[in-house]
Formats: structure tokens, sequence, C-alpha cells
């Protein structure tokens, strides 16, 4: 019988207001009875994991959301044989504060959830997802930004026991001009979400929201797609991969080269070999 090893991996991104992450296996350890200052949110990947909160002894199944408010006390333990593996995020208060607070342009207040867990598939892939990114992926900090945001906003917008109404938009063409003149004029800086919101005079979660209206993709797409036509232009004059990936942003080549493949359906090796194929006059019309 093989036994399930247990592993951790805790870490901390500064950049997004210290957010901490876990993804871990758990078999044999159990989780005395505690409290998070934060929100705990999270994702099981596999097995089981059974604790008890708030009067009620719950189990949390492959694919379910498990959830803890702050101040909630609750223990975990393994509710299989097999124990549990879980992606876990462990969010301050004053952060979902202020997702209430822009998308419904009211008094700040924390959102309160009742169930400690929840069967929405959706979002736990969205959840999961996000999670492996900011575990693998070295993203731009407006990406990760707008993926949290977003994620916050759906999980508020779905589950909190009060439902918002969210603040009208409108059509500010201007700001929308504004975003776009700033990403195209400095799309090799690493910029937030915050500071191109500040630029546009709009909260981060209505710039991305009326971008997407009107560009028809959220701004750290836009970025990305900005990226790569600057390095279509780069490849066509025969500069190298690595050159290419440090002059336009990137944190590395292999970063660059996913997102390009990601943006055109091809290599940027592929695509620099066909630009010199016709620039040399050897590829044959079909």
């Amino acid at each position: 019988m093989c036994i399930k090893e247990e592993k951790v991996n805790f870490w901390i991104m500064p950049q997004l207001n210290n957010l901490e992450l876990l993804h871990a296996t758990y078999v044999n350890h159990s989780f005395s009875k505690h409290i998070h200052e934060g929100f705990a949110i999270g994702v099981i990947e596999q097995g089981a994991l059974k604790f008890t909160y708030r009067g009620e002894n719950l189990t949390a199944s492959s694919g379910c959301i498990n959830l803890v408010i702050p101040g909630e006390a609750h223990d975990g333990y393994a509710g299989s044989n097999e124990g549990w593996t879980y992606r876990m995020f462990y969010l301050e208060p004053k952060l979902l504060e202020q997702v209430v607070y822009e998308m419904s342009g009211k008094t700040k207040k924390i959102p309160f959830f009742t169930a400690g867990v929840i069967k929405d598939n959706d979002l736990a892939y969205f959840i999961r997802n996000l999670h492996i990114v900011l575990e693998h992926s070295a993203i731009p900090l407006i990406e990760q930004e707008s993926l949290l945001l977003s994620m916050l906003t759906e999980f508020i917008s779905r589950h909190a026991e009060e439902r918002l109404c969210v603040k009208d938009m409108g059509r500010d063409n201007r700001a929308v001009e504004l975003a776009r003149e700033y990403i195209e004029d400095s799309y090799i800086q690493n910029f937030s979400i915050k500071e191109l919101s500040f630029i546009c005079n709009l909260s981060p979660f209505h710039l991305i929201r009326l971008f997407k209206k009107c560009i028809g993709v959220p701004p750290h797409i836009y970025l990305k797609q900005v990226r790569i036509k600057r390095a279509k232009a780069l490849l066509a004059k025969g500069f190298s991969m690595a050159f290419i990936a440090h002059e336009i942003g990137f944190t590395d080549q292999s970063h660059f080269s996913k997102q390009f493949k990601q943006i055109t359906g091809i290599t940027p090796k592929k695509y620099s070999n066909i630009i010199q194929e016709i620039s040399h006059g050897r590829v044959k019309m079909k």
C-alpha cells in the first residue's frame, strides 16, 4: 500500500498586501481548534477535509470550496484514508472590505458568509487556477492584482450573505483612453492596477469592468497583447529571444514564449523562422 507523503508549501506575496498562500497535503496531521484574524478561502484538490465550524461537523471533499471567516473557531483533520490536499488563500479582512466598497460605492463593510463548505464548480476552478498561477508563474503585477480582485468579486457576489447592488460604472471613454495610452507607453514596466486606476480616477474594480466593456478585454490582457505586438516587430528585425523577452518586460524567455503562443498560436521561434523565410523569398505561395 502506497502511503501518501505529507507536503507543505507556504509563501507570502508582499506585493498583494502580504497575501499568504498554502499548498499542502496532510495525512496524519490534525489542526487543533484555532481562529484566523482574516479570511481563509481554499479548494480541496484530493481527499477530504473534516472540520467543526459554527456548531456543525463539516466535510469538504474534492472540488469543494472551504471557507473560514475571521474569529470563528475551527479545527481540521483528514476525512479520508488518503488525507487531503488543498490550496488556501489567507486574506486580511480589509482587502475584502475594500472590494465591497469598490463594488457598491457605499461605506466599507466586511462581508459575511454563512457556509463553511461551498459547492460551486466554476468558482472552485477559478480559485484553484489562480492559486496555481501565483505559485508557479511570474506574471505581471497588474495581472496578479486583477485576477485576485476578480476572484474576490465573484466570491462575494455569489456567496456573501448580503447581496450587493453593484454601482453603475457609466461610460467614461476618456478614462479608458488614458488607460490605453499609459499601457502602450509603459508596457515594459511592471505597474499595478492601482497605479493605472489612479491615473484614470477610477477604482480598480470599475476600471477593469469599464475597460473590458469598451475594449473587449481587461487591462492586463491588453498589456499582454501590446507586448506581443512589440515582440513581433523585434522578431522581424532578427533580435534574439532572450533580448526580446527582456526588452518587452517579461521576466524570462520561457514565460515570453508561453505568452506569445497563447496569443498567436505559434512559438516565437516558429514566427521568427517564417518571417525570415519571407524576407529571403523562400516561402512558396499556396
